[in-house]
């Protein structure tokens, strides 16, 4: 049985909705979750934007209109976007789905407060990453 955090089930349903770029997602308990592109690239799982550990994340800027070109599964765990910006290394597991639907109204908040910190915004690129300094030993 799952918690109310914590989904091991997989959606039902997966749908690419390309002009209001949102993926839904349907489970068998009737939830529904419509999760924005650009929140999930956003907050995408991978290295490149969480780093290797608290402190390491980098803000993604410039993301408002990414798309979802393609989704492939991994496993019966979970999905691999492919998105319009060339991102494709975050693997969403159905946790992190569940995860990302329940708590999107406050992610995208903290998303909203992180970028006007940093003066950045949705529409604007951030720098590429061989004019910042990389700290990552694996690469």
């Amino acid at each position: 049985m799952s918690s109310p955090t914590s989904r091991n089930d997989w959606p039902q349903s997966i749908v690419l909705h390309k002009l209001s770029r949102v993926l839904e997602l349907t489970y068998a308990d009737g939830t529904q979750y419509r999760l924005p592109y650009e929140l999930m690239r956003v907050y995408s799982p991978s290295a490149e934007v969480r780093g290797h550990g608290p402190g390491q994340e980098t803000l993604q800027t410039g993301k408002r209109q990414v798309v979802i070109d393609s989704v492939a599964q991994v496993g019966n765990y979970a999905i691999q976007p492919h998105f319009s910006d060339g991102h494709d290394t975050g693997i969403f597991t159905w946790d992190y789905l569940h995860f990302l639907g329940l708590n999107q109204e406050t992610l995208w908040a903290d998303y909203l407060v992180r970028l006007e910190k940093a003066g950045a915004d949705r529409d604007t690129p951030q720098p590429s990453v061989s004019s910042q300094t990389h700290h990552c030993a694996s690469h």
